[in-house]
This record gives C-alpha cells, sequence and structure tokens, in this order.
C-alpha cells in the first residue's frame, strides 16, 4: 500500500464511521488505526484535500488530528511539503524494542493474576493469526499479531499501559514495512505467540516472559539487520 490511490480509498471506506462534526481525536484515533494495522505506509505524503474530502470531515478537524498524530510520532510535518507518515531510523527501532521489553515482560513478571477476560484475549488474536496463515493473508497474520502484544501488555490491568502499548505498535507497525517478505517475517512468531499463550493460561507467566524475551531478541535483529541492509528505508 502507500499510493494515493490507496491510501485515499482506505481512508473512504472509514467515512461512514464519522461525520463533520467528529472531533480531531475520534479522526486521530481512525488514523492511528490505519497505521497499526499497516494500512498507511512510512513515507506516504497526507494531503489534506484528499484526506479531507475521503473522510468527509473538515480542514480544520483534519488538521488537528494530523498535530495529535505528530505529537506521537506517528506522522511528521515538513514545512512547505506537508505531511507525512513517519519513517523511522534504526536507532528509533531499537528504542521502540527497548520498551516493548519493560512492557510487555513487565506485564508478564509483574502482574497480579490476570483476569480470564484478558487471557482470553491472547487465545483469541492466536487463533486470528493461525486461521490468517491459512489462508495466506500474511498482511492480517502482521496485524493478529499486533493484537496479541496488546494483550500481553494488557495483562498488567493497566490503562496506562495499555495506552502507551497501543501508541507503541503503531509506532512499530512502520518498521514492518521494511520487511521484503510478510510470511518469512511474521510465520516463525505464530509458534511462540501460541506457546506464550498456552505458559500464561498455565500460571506460568515467568517461563512465559523469558520466552517473549527470547522473541523480541530475534524480532529487533531482523528489523535492525534490514535497516542496515537498505539505508533508504523502508520498502514502499
Amino acid at each position: 500500500m502507500g499510493t494515493a490511490e490507496d491510501w485515499v480509498e482506505l481512508l473512504a471506506s472509514d467515512r461512514e464511521s464519522l461525520d463533520r462534526t467528529s472531533t480531531a481525536e475520534r479522526v486521530a484515533d481512525l488514523l492511528r488505526q490505519r497505521v497499526l494495522e499497516g494500512g498507511l505506509a512510512p513515507g506516504t505524503r497526507l494531503s489534506e484535500e484528499s484526506a479531507g474530502r475521503a473522510l468527509a470531515v473538515s480542514r480544520n478537524t483534519l488538521r488537528e488530528a494530523f498535530r495529535l498524530l505528530v505529537h506521537e510520532r506517528l506522522l511528521v510535518h515538513e514545512f512547505h511539503r506537508g505531511v507525512f507518515v513517519r519513517v523511522l531510523s534504526v536507532d528509533e527501532v531499537v528504542d521502540l524494542y527497548r520498551v516493548r521489553r519493560l512492557l510487555e515482560t513487565g506485564a508478564l513478571r509483574n502482574s497480579e493474576e490476570p483476569a480470564p477476560e484478558r487471557v482470553a484475549d491472547l487465545g483469541r488474536a492466536v487463533d486470528e493469526g493461525e486461521r490468517a496463515a491459512r489462508d495466506r493473508e500474511w498482511h492480517e497474520v502482521g496485524t493478529a499479531n499486533m493484537r496479541f502484544h496488546q494483550a500481553v501488555a494488557s495483562l498488567a490491568g493497566s490503562p496506562r499501559v495499555d495506552e502507551t502499548m497501543r501508541q507503541l505498535l503503531a509506532e512499530l507497525r512502520l518498521a514492518f514495512h521494511v520487511m521484503p517478505g510478510l510470511r518469512e517475517f511474521h510465520e516463525p512468531y505464530l509458534e511462540n505467540n501460541r506457546r506464550i499463550a498456552e505458559l500464561v493460561g498455565a500460571g506460568h507467566r515467568a517461563e512465559a516472559a523469558n520466552r517473549l524475551d527470547e522473541y523480541l531478541d530475534a524480532a529487533e535483529t531482523q528489523l535492525v539487520a534490514e535497516y542496515r541492509r537498505c539505508p533508504g528505508g523502508p520498502h514502499r
């Protein structure tokens, strides 16, 4: 994705969930979700005119939504050029994984007995990923993986952790665009997700945290290696 026609059509499909009185926060939520799902690729220029027409919201509302997402490091405003989906650097990818370890493994190691519905969320995300893999929908496997890691962080039982993790995962999805083969990147982690969910369900959260540490080390190594191989940035 990432061409002008692709992203405009994508946003137009969301129009029914908005109206001209929608707040900038609601528009920002929608755009953030599209980043999280991988629908807005790094480097994509978001034309105010095209986005406003697609979403049927005012230009002032859209500009405020853009400002919110610039603050969250998902978009960048370039003087005399416009607003673009952000392209991450290698150092930023490393820092994202540093924070992931604090949030995700911290949730596993330090939380009290998690609520059953939070454990069930882990299993549902794993099921979604495996179902998408059977259908060879590798983009959807990536989206299910995002839901899995959001569910891991939610074991902390903290609304602030949940919000931080949502923003972090949206940034991280921007990094995933650098990978040339989504199947090769996502498929090996499906088994790990299943095993971590099983360990959490059995009450072995410390063991799950150790396994997740290894998992995150491997994923970070893959992403950083690809960034260094392609210094021009993510594939468009």
